[in-house]
């Protein structure tokens, strides 16, 4: 890339990581644009969709989500590990209005834009379950598919409910408390 575009393509992803947490994922790209000091032209050919974009923009915290999926990959506490790493995601998604929206849409079709970020999750996500069904904590019939459903689910629902920042935490571990092996147990937090 040249490097006036290198320059184009920086401003309009920093612009858009602002203007996504300001007003949400469905924010004007032509206000984008405008900020970025770039016609809306310019903005087409970096990122000829909206996913395209955000996919871009959530390039840095889908990394940390993986490397964070890493570090619990050994964890003493499979289930632990699984439940901390969802409830990461759950945190994410609410990060950004429209994001949990756009991945749970992307979770059907590969040939989304957005796919690059929704596939590196949930193959994350499976190794993390994996280890956990291995140890005996979580139900075999559990599939990570299940798994990211729910969490966008719950972050949808946080979002609908701002007034109450406790709920995505309520209702992950009210889900979570369903794909233990013994239904009695609360999983562990």
């Amino acid at each position: 890339m040249r490097a006036d575009a290198r320059r184009n393509h920086d401003r309009l992803v920093g612009e858009a990581r602002t203007l996504f947490a300001e007003q949400g994922t469905d924010a004007s790209l032509e206000d984008l644009a405008r900020r970025a000091q770039v016609g809306i032209g310019t903005l087409y050919r970096h990122f000829p969709t909206r996913h395209a974009l955000m996919n871009a923009v959530f390039q840095d915290a889908l990394a940390d989500l993986i490397a964070h999926s890493y570090a619990l990959a050994e964890a003493e506490q499979p289930c632990r590990a699984l439940v901390e790493w969802l409830g990461a995601i759950v945190r994410h998604a609410g990060e950004y209005r429209g994001l949990a929206q756009a991945l749970l849409s992307a979770s059907r079709d590969d040939s989304s834009a957005l796919a690059p970020c929704h596939v590196p999750l949930r193959e994350a996500g499976a190794r993390l379950l994996t280890r956990a069904q291995h140890s005996g904590a979580v139900r075999a019939d559990v599939s990570i598919g299940d798994l990211m459903g729910l969490t966008n689910a719950i972050a949808l629902a946080a979002e609908q409910n701002p007034e109450d920042p406790e709920l995505a935490d309520r209702l992950l571990l009210l889900t979570l408390r369903g794909f233990r092996t013994t239904a009695d147990t609360a999983p562990e937090s």
